[in-house]
């Protein structure tokens, strides 16, 4: 079944873009407005439960993702794409370069979830399993992984999009998936070109925790934390991503 998806561009250069637990395929804010068509072709895609796939089943895994997400490439006839994820989707990216590493070229991972996993505390797992239901947690949970300093309003927006764009099981069934799943055994050495963009306000995973996992991981990994960002540099620094970003594809 393909993935929905929402095209930006027509260049040579192939990206696939994998969204994060509250985002979409057009929740990435003024990001996608700011990037090179014309060397670039980016596809966002929605994860089933997600966006135009609001209503379509699914097992809401990882190894579901880059399968839905290896037929969209077969589909557009890309042999070899690049693969940028944020957060949840940055580990999905890690689970596309385990399952087809000859066709991914590089990887960006924008405050990404490692392939081990993101463990939580008792306290934290209940506050983030009730986000399924409850819309103020949801409010907590982004405002605590952007530093507590952005304002209500942009914060109701995230929580108000991610309401109208993700079916609730699903939501609730993919925290599963980005803090209790481990392959990180499948992607151990792999020498392909990693770009790890962190905000230097993001309490959970910032700096630290990616010289933890993604700079033990790969062995041509680089890590850049973007300045008066937290966890949503595509809402909080987008022309500083996209620059970073683009600078790190055509190199």
């Amino acid at each position: 079944m393909t993935a929905a998806h929402v095209q930006v561009g027509t260049g040579d250069r192939k990206v696939i873009c994998l969204h994060g637990w509250f985002g979409s395929s057009t929740g990435w804010g003024s990001w996608p407005e700011l990037l090179d068509g014309s060397r670039f072709t980016y596809v966002f895609v929605d994860y089933r439960g997600y966006g135009e796939r609001k209503d379509v089943d699914g097992e809401h895994t990882m190894a579901e993702i880059s399968a839905d997400v290896l037929a969209l490439a077969d589909d557009l006839g890309w042999d070899t794409f690049d693969i940028i994820g944020h957060s949840m989707g940055g580990m999905a990216a890690q689970r596309v370069l385990a399952d087809a590493p000859h066709r991914v070229q590089g990887l960006v991972a924008i405050s990404p979830a490692p392939a081990t996993g993101v463990p939580l505390d008792d306290q934290s797992w209940a506050l983030f399993a009730d986000a399924a239901a409850d819309d103020a947690n949801r409010a907590i949970i982004i405002d605590f992984s952007t530093g507590n300093r952005l304002s209500r309003t942009w914060v109701d927006q995230v929580v108000a999009h991610s309401v109208e764009r993700s079916d609730r099981a699903a939501f609730g069934d993919y925290l599963t998936a980005w803090t209790k799943t481990d392959f990180a055994d499948e992607i151990v050495g792999k020498e392909h070109p990693i770009k790890v963009i962190v905000g230097e306000h993001d309490p959970v995973l910032g700096a630290q925790a990616m010289q933890q996992t993604f700079m033990q991981h790969y062995p041509n990994a680089s890590v850049e934390v973007v300045p008066n960002a937290g966890h949503y540099a595509m809402f909080e620094t987008p022309v500083a991503l996209a620059t970073s970003v683009e600078a790190f594809l055509a190199g």
